[in-house]
């Protein structure tokens, strides 16, 4: 694909990223914000998607594993981290790399933050009818 240039080719390449990542989960945050923060959803597709996870520096596995390190640390992101625990699923991470990356957490999160995000994790897996 050539280099997306207009307004709605950079939302179109973000889009075709977003849903290769998060997939349905993904869309569901967007339709959440698009009556209330238009801008807000292009801004995550176009230039977070199009632009930052497209990039080729890193793998969206490898991207995966450090959004759940991050979005562990940062703490109250439970609607991010489900979102992205099923994405972390999706482009081909195990359920029990999963857990060993919010393990790993703690040294850096604290027990509470992994914990957390531990809880959340159990619910994607329910939903996607996997375990560790």
């Amino acid at each position: 694909m050539d280099e997306p240039t207009t307004r709605q080719q950079r939302f179109e390449h973000g889009w075709e990223v977003l849903s290769s990542v998060d997939g349905e989960a993904g869309e569901r945050v967007i339709d959440s914000l698009s009556g209330v923060a238009p801008e807000l959803v292009h801004q995550i597709v176009a230039w977070g998607y199009g632009e930052i996870y497209a990039r080729p520096g890193l793998s969206p596995r490898d991207r995966q594993l450090m959004t759940l390190g991050m979005l562990t640390a940062l703490g109250d992101t439970h609607t991010e981290l489900e979102v992205h625990i099923g994405a972390a699923l999706t482009v081909g991470l195990t359920p029990e790399e999963v857990i060993e990356a919010l393990l790993h957490s703690v040294l850096y999160c604290g027990f509470p933050r992994a914990i957390n995000a531990v809880g959340i994790a159990k619910k994607v897996f329910a939903e996607r009818g996997v375990a560790p």
